[in-house]
């Protein structure tokens, strides 16, 4: 099974709001999900971004391939090279 690590839509329409989760990479955007390893507000001035690093690691270490956007995410939380 190949693991993603991406970004799960929420909130209202025109206010979104995201979890970062770890899937199966045949699963649907918004639909079930391994594991929630933080979440993203990108309303909030500036952007609120929060990673538990001990699970981001864990599923990292375990060959979880994160998404483009939740690269830079992790880049600017400092859990990625």
């Amino acid at each position: 099974m190949a693991t993603k690590i991406r970004l799960k839509r929420m909130g209202a329409k025109k206010a979104p709001f995201y979890r970062i989760v770890v899937a199966d990479s045949r699963s649907p955007r918004d639909g079930r999900f391994i594991d929630e390893i933080g979440t993203y507000d990108p309303n909030r001035q500036p952007a609120a971004i929060e990673i538990n690093a001990e699970k981001a690691q864990k599923w990292i270490g375990t060959g979880a391939q994160p998404s483009d956007t939740v690269k830079s995410l992790l880049k600017q939380a400092g859990l990625w090279k």
